[in-house]
């Protein structure tokens, strides 16, 4: 039988819950390390961290569905926290002094080493998108009465991803490349996004009605505070 919760009701970190925080922390983290590397897919340019980063928004549509709002804000801020900290412990790893007989300092800064302008516009893409993604699945939730869930994942996607690539790539590459250039990695990121979230629905879908079954809940935010900083409440 399905349970009708509030978004406000108690809820005690169990194990499944756990495991998808840690999954969700964990493709940020990569998705931030391997973003460094470009592919070409099918002819596409693409960051190397398409492998990873839409499976955070996977994850992020399963906490919403099953455990609210609320619950999804306090992971994507822990998201926020950890991959700050990873961030930190590579930069000082840096700057560090190698050892005499190390040889790798080059491709370190290379490969994980950060510009400013890219980690503001990395941190402010992934708080804009999550929340939006986790906004509007939400909302539609209860718009349609808890059916149709495929509509809710990717509608949420396709808003999520697309503020995402929006924020980023504006913000990281504006005055660097051509406008049209711009555009064209907008909308091709955004569109390989959703791309991805589409065709991971069975998996989504699979994953939340495990989940509703092994937590015994189905949380519908009625009477949450959408407020994106309000972690209390």
């Amino acid at each position: 039988m399905r349970q009708y919760q509030s978004s406000k009701s108690t809820l005690r970190y169990s194990p499944w819950f756990v495991l998808i925080t840690a999954v969700f922390i964990t493709c940020l983290v990569t998705a931030n390390i391997t973003a460094v590397k470009l592919v070409n897919v099918f002819g596409l340019v693409l960051p190397a961290a398409i492998i990873i980063f839409p499976i955070s928004y996977i994850f992020g549509d399963v906490l919403t569905e099953v455990y609210g709002y609320r619950q999804a804000r306090q992971v994507i801020w822990l998201g926020f926290v950890c991959n700050l900290i990873a961030v930190i412990a590579i930069w000082i790893g840096g700057i560090l002094p190698a050892a005499g007989f190390w040889d790798g300092q080059a491709a370190y800064e290379r490969i994980l080493g950060y510009t400013p302008r890219l980690l503001v516009a990395s941190f402010l893409a992934y708080l804009v998108g999550e929340f939006a993604n986790s906004f509007v699945l939400a909302k539609m939730k209860i718009a349609t009465q808890g059916r149709w869930l495929w509509t809710r994942t990717i509608g949420s996607t396709v808003v999520g991803q697309g503020v995402d690539s929006l924020v980023f790539i504006t913000l990281a590459f504006m005055g660097t490349i051509p406008f049209n250039g711009l555009i064209s990695a907008i909308v091709t990121q955004w569109l390989a996004k959703s791309l991805y979230e589409a065709v991971a629905t069975p998996l989504t879908y699979a994953a939340v009605n495990f989940l509703k079954r092994q937590e015994g809940r189905d949380t519908y935010d009625y009477d949450t505070n959408f407020n994106p900083i309000a972690l209390s409440e």
